[in-house]
């Protein structure tokens, strides 16, 4: 893989290089601007492609104050900036990456996917992503047991179909105005739950998560069912909990709308290749291949130096308890 230094970026008194990362066999080109992608549109498969100029400008970089966040996010801040943590984009970039190709391999193979972000700024653009794709939704709250307990809310997704049937014939059924207007209120109740699952029939064969702590619980069930997860993670989440975490902004309606669209434009190309009779072959790509090895390579260092220095500390305690051994046989 190749890796060249474009220009720099400030950041109070420091200066950090941000790269542009081109790999012959990968299907992007990361760069300050957009020129480049134009000029290979010719060359380049229908993943998505996007540049570090786009996620600058979309805020993909603030975090969260300083005083919330995750230690286990600390790989991937840049610094501080008025006590606001300033996220990698170095990292961001192949990670977002990795991300897209594992959603188009999965698409690709059939899969179906499934959106959640129930915060209200993301609400709206969740919805539009998932109806332009073709896929599933939770936008407005999560319900425990959703995925595990697949087949109550089955049978809650039949009881809405059933009751949205019987007050499209209910003068046939002989329903009265009252018994219409209860139905109508319980109908809107569950519409606003199920709404954008009815056609789901079966758990997801993966999940996109916008804001991991307020959707812990949707993240716990997926991890329970071995079912892929593809989430932004700001500087508050917990990278361990998702098997594709993107650090990012996931608050800003403009970097969402940018997450979203990248994913949309992901899965229809899935979609594309399957219809086109692509449906088994392998998404490869090296420089997701290289993203992971780096990320299992720092979890092992980072493990390694944390048993070190809890040695250490054994090691100072027990010295100490005996020098007060010592001193009291003295």
């Amino acid at each position: 893989m190749r890796w060249g230094i474009i220009g720099a970026r400030s950041l109070g008194r420091r200066t950090q290089p941000f790269s542009s990362y081109f790999c012959p066999d990968c299907i992007i080109w990361l760069s300050a601007g957009g020129e480049d992608n134009n000029r290979k549109k010719d060359k380049i498969m229908a993943l998505p492609t996007f540049s570090m100029k786009q996620l600058m400008e979309a805020g993909v970089h603030f975090g969260h104050h300083t005083r919330r966040w995750n230690p286990l996010m600390t790989p991937y801040v840049y610094g501080v900036k008025d006590k606001i943590h300033i996220i990698n984009l170095n990292k961001t970039a192949p990670l977002l990456h990795r991300a897209l190709v594992a959603l188009e391999a999965i698409t690709a193979a059939g899969g179906k996917v499934l959106f959640v972000a129930t915060k209200h700024q993301a609400k709206d653009i969740v919805k539009d992503a998932a109806e332009r794709c073709g896929q599933f939704y939770v936008n407005n709250r999560w319900l425990g047991g959703m995925l595990t307990n697949w087949t109550t809310v089955s049978q809650s997704i039949r009881r809405l179909k059933k009751m949205e049937s019987d007050i499209e014939n209910a003068e046939k059924l002989g329903l009265t105005k009252k018994e219409v207007g209860v139905m109508t209120k319980e109908v809107e109740k569950l519409r606003d739950i199920f709404g954008g699952i009815l056609d789901m029939h079966g758990t997801p064969q993966a999940m996109i998560v916008i804001d991991v702590p307020r959707e812990m619980n949707a993240v716990r069930e997926a991890k329970n069912l071995d079912i892929p997860t593809i989430a932004i993670c700001d500087t508050n989440a917990n990278p361990e909990m998702v098997d594709y975490p993107v650090p990012g902004n996931d608050d800003a309606a403009r970097a969402t709308q940018l997450y979203c669209d990248l994913f949309v434009d992901a899965i229809l190309s899935g979609i594309e290749k399957r219809l086109g009779g692509a449906a088994g072959k392998k998404i490869e790509s090296d420089m997701a291949a290289a993203v992971a090895e780096d990320y299992e390579a720092d979890m092992k260092d980072k493990e390694a130096r944390q048993k070190s220095k809890m040695t250490e500390a054994r090691a100072e305690r027990r010295g100490k308890l005996a020098e007060k051994a010592e001193k009291a046989d003295k």
